[in-house]
């Protein structure tokens, strides 16, 4: 497999086969017709990460065959990532090239970045990063305008911030997303947007307070809560607990809260099996949810989760992994109908792809 291939002249056939194949897994489940939702055919990816090669005084980008180490290819160019990082990652080479105090063990390079403009870099070595390193990073970092960040085994060293703030537009409102080096954040800028102008628009009816589970930063939470009288959300990862905490206060949202603690224990916290400190100022018995919101990873959701979610009059699911969505669907769809079903095309030329359902109870 070599590097990907950005053909925008085949991209409406290769999005074709999406849905098709979509719709055909799923027809036992008599779904409405396929919503779909196309990505920029280049300069789509916000984050990219590529392994840094070294030929004696020389270094550049190189990519592996999936699941060999010895099949490397040399990367020249990636429209496949936004016009931010492609305009950056090889004049970033070049820079580095003739500093030792840089080039020396540096064997990877990560790049996050924004609709808005912002970059963070992060430059990986196998040694411990010196004070010459510290000078010429620095140095590296203003001549470029970025944000950056050295990490070596057991340390990083940050020169000024660990994140960038996204500024997106939704529904005429411009919100801000603190996105943070290492953790999660969508990869595809523009389709994030259409799955949250999608969300919004199949939950607008829905009324009383929503449940999330698997959070984030507050992607979908912020821009939700617009339709409902509260949000209570959560997430595991204390980075995207913080994060989301600070949009939440950045973006002046007061019917919020965000709490962190796994899906699963929430889940027994709500049906009253489980107490928890971290739970009680929520006076949760005074809320209303007719809505949850699922946004789980490739596994999808455990059983005891799935039955939580039963519960509730709505279902709205985020899926990046269509099996695993139609494993949970079996059993949601026997108390649930399928009322709305998107597929997100965050992958262009890939066979990956996100899909959103929405059910309400039969």
């Amino acid at each position: 497999m070599a590097l990907p291939v950005v053909d925008p002249a085949d991209y409406d056939r290769q999005l074709q086969i999406k849905q098709q194949r979509i719709t055909e897994q799923f027809a036992n489940f008599n779904p409405p017709p396929v919503e779909v939702f196309k990505s920029p055919t280049s300069h789509y990816r916000m984050r990219a990460e590529f392994r840094v090669w070294h030929d004696e005084d020389d270094l550049y980008y190189v990519m592996f065959k999936p699941g060999d180490k010895h099949t490397r290819f040399k990367v020249e160019s990636f429209p496949v990532v936004s016009e931010t990082i492609e305009n950056t990652m090889f004049r970033l080479l070049d820079l580095i090239r003739p500093v030792p105090a840089l080039r020396h063990r540096l064997f990877q390079v990560d790049f996050l970045s924004t609709l808005s403009g912002e970059l963070l870099v992060t430059l990986l070595y196998h040694r411990p990063l010196d004070e010459a390193w510290q000078t010429e990073a620095r140095a590296l970092k203003q001549q470029l305008g970025i944000q950056l960040i050295g990490r070596s085994r057991k340390s990083r060293i940050l020169l000024d911030q660990d994140f960038v703030l996204e500024q997106m537009a939704i529904n005429g409102r411009n919100y801000t997303y603190k996105q943070v080096e290492n953790s999660f954040s969508q990869p595809n800028g523009e389709v994030c947007r259409h799955m949250i102008h999608w969300a919004l628009d199949a939950t607008q009816a829905a009324g009383g307070d929503m449940v999330e589970l698997y959070c984030g930063n507050g992607n979908f939470t912020l821009p939700l809560a617009q339709n409902f009288n509260r949000v209570v959300a959560t997430e595991i990862s204390k980075t995207s607990v913080h994060a989301a905490q600070y949009n939440i206060e950045a973006n002046a949202i007061e019917n919020v809260d965000v709490v962190r603690i796994s899906s699963e224990e929430f889940s027994q916290v709500l049906n009253g099996s489980l107490e928890k400190r971290r739970t009680r100022h929520l006076n949760l018995d005074a809320c209303n949810f007719t809505t949850v919101l699922v946004d789980p990873p490739r596994a999808g959701l455990d059983d005891n989760t799935v039955q939580q979610v039963q519960s509730y009059e709505h279902i709205l699911y985020i899926s990046c992994n269509p099996d695993t969505l139609y494993q949970n669907l079996e059993q949601i769809c026997q108390t649930h109908r399928i009322e709305r079903f998107a597929l997100f095309d965050q992958f262009p030329y890939t066979d990956h792809l996100e899909c959103g359902v929405y059910l309400t109870r039969r």
